[in-house]
């Protein structure tokens, strides 16, 4: 099985910290929308006085040579493995093509020092769509922090989602951290059902704002529970567990339970055929409405870990799941 690209980490998104830091035109629609976490919106009848108000980043029109650009800097540095430039709700106004630069610098980025940056291609001139995810796979295999998004000639894109994983430098980091957050490579790989929430929400950053940003499950109506994969963003030995069920009061888990397993080359499909071996980590933890839940006492004496397996009973909500503990790195 093929993974798809847009389960990885939108390491773009404001959500992680993204920020669009500048672009040549913005006259019709912010910049700062390509990077927000939300769906874009359409609203009919609302105006500014430039426009049509538009949920995406928007240019005037051209008149000359040149096309239009702006410079995001991502929120984690990571390595893409795709992208989709999404034009939803631009229908007669969204660009022809677009493609994409990266540089990887650890400096703060302005319009001053950016032509002298080592910006390489990602994305070749590519021909759009209009009200549409265009996604195209990268193949690029180094880690980078900034991306110059060109637009030709110019016109409205929805998002700008930039896919893909993480990169930590860990031999930086001293003492406890969580293994399992989104900021510290972490992902969630795979969930037996996400209708009301997304798997990968479980490890934002902060606690949710809103019921909106957990994971939950629909109502399960026959026997069996609900459950999700984490990959930590490195090889540990988990030490505290905290299981939090903010916002969720009338449709969280009764129980919850954690299982470890250590599968450092194990592939998505190793764990959809239930090729991966789990060990206890946590036995059954009754869980309440609307609670941060720490769990120190009761962790199972274990070795390290690659991946941890959170099993709600039998179904419901959770906002966050932390897993402390100490990288264990070869």
């Amino acid at each position: 099985m093929t993974e798809d690209f847009t389960t990885l980490v939108d390491l773009a998104s404001a959500r992680l910290g993204g920020r669009v830091l500048f672009a040549n035109d913005e006259f019709f629609a912010s910049r700062h929308n390509l990077v927000r976490r939300e769906a874009p919106i359409f609203i009919a009848d609302k105006f500014t006085p430039n426009g049509k108000w538009m949920d995406g980043w928007e240019s005037r029109r051209k008149r000359g040579p040149g096309h239009d650009w702006c410079v995001i800097e991502l929120g984690r540095r990571g390595i893409v493995q795709g992208v989709d430039i999404d034009t939803a709700f631009f229908t007669g106004n969204f660009p022809e093509k677009a493609s994409i630069d990266t540089c990887d610098v650890a400096a703060m980025v302005s319009r001053r020092t950016m032509d002298r940056l080592p910006w390489s291609s990602i994305l070749s001139p590519v021909a759009l769509a209009g009200n549409t995810h265009n996604l195209f796979a990268i193949s690029i295999k180094r880690p980078v922090t900034h991306l110059r998004f060109h637009i030709y000639p110019d016109g409205g894109v929805a998002r700008l989602r930039v896919y893909g994983d993480v990169a930590v430098d860990w031999k930086k980091k001293k003492g406890i951290a969580d293994l399992a957050a989104m900021e510290n490579g972490g992902r969630a790989l795979l969930a037996s059902d996400e209708h009301f929430g997304l798997k990968n929400n479980l490890l934002l950053p902060g606690r949710a704002p809103n019921m909106g940003e957990g994971w939950e499950s629909r109502r399960r109506r026959g026997p069996g529970h609900d459950w999700v994969i984490i990959r930590l963003g490195a090889p540990g030995h988990i030490e505290k567990v905290e299981i939090d069920t903010n916002h969720f009061k009338g449709n969280y888990p009764e129980i919850a339970r954690l299982d470890g397993a250590f599968a450092p080359d194990a592939a998505v499909q190793d764990f959809v055929d239930n090729r991966v071996a789990f060990k206890p980590l946590l036995a059954e933890h009754k869980l309440r409405p609307h609670r941060r839940h720490l769990i120190s006492r009761g962790i199972e004496k274990h070795e390290t870990f690659t991946h941890v397996r959170m099993r709600i009973f039998p179904d419901g909500g959770v906002s966050r799941l932390r897993l402390y503990g100490r990288p264990r790195l070869a």
